[in-house]
């Protein structure tokens, strides 16, 4: 009995990858576009924030789980006003993407994903689920990889460091 329950507990831990600190190059390579229609890297939007904690929302208009985690995202945004939020769509055009963000007055810096989930970006962050919250810490470090509920303890904890 032991050893089954040994040999299960070195199954899991051996499929457990690390957590990564830092985003890979081609993640920071991966291009987006701006409410105003320009094409911008990743690295370039991480870098316009240097130096503050940012919190990073996955989302689309047309997901439930998303629009029913917005009021908690703007209770954060009410709490932690020195955060910089990040929205990140994965909306399927543009024009449903601009729609969204008012339609839910959604406040923050926002992009578009225009390869959606296929993309070095979504590929290195290992979209799954959205909404999907991730934070920067203010020396660029990947303080939170995932969480998917923005009250989930371990988002909280990431943004009051």
């Amino acid at each position: 009995m032991i050893s089954i329950f040994l040999l299960i507990i070195s199954f899991f831990s051996c499929n457990s990858e690390p957590i990564p600190e830092y985003f890979s190059e081609a993640a920071l390579n991966d291009t987006f576009i701006t409410l105003e229609g320009e094409t911008i890297d990743f690295k370039s939007i991480l870098e316009e924030h240097k130096g503050e904690t940012i919190l990073i929302d996955i989302w689309a208009s047309w997901c439930k789980d998303c629009i029913v985690g917005m009021p908690l995202v703007k209770d954060l945004q009410t709490q932690y006003e020195d955060v910089v939020y990040i929205f990140l769509s994965l909306d399927r055009g543009v024009d449903a993407w601009k729609r969204g963000i008012e339609k839910y007055d959604v406040n923050g810096f926002h992009y578009y994903m225009p390869s959606g989930k296929k993309c070095p970006f979504a590929d290195f962050v290992k979209i799954d689920w959205i909404p999907r919250y991730m934070v920067i810490n203010k020396a660029g470090k990947i303080e939170l990889f995932k969480a998917i509920k923005a009250d989930d303890n371990k988002l909280l904890e990431a943004l009051k460091k």
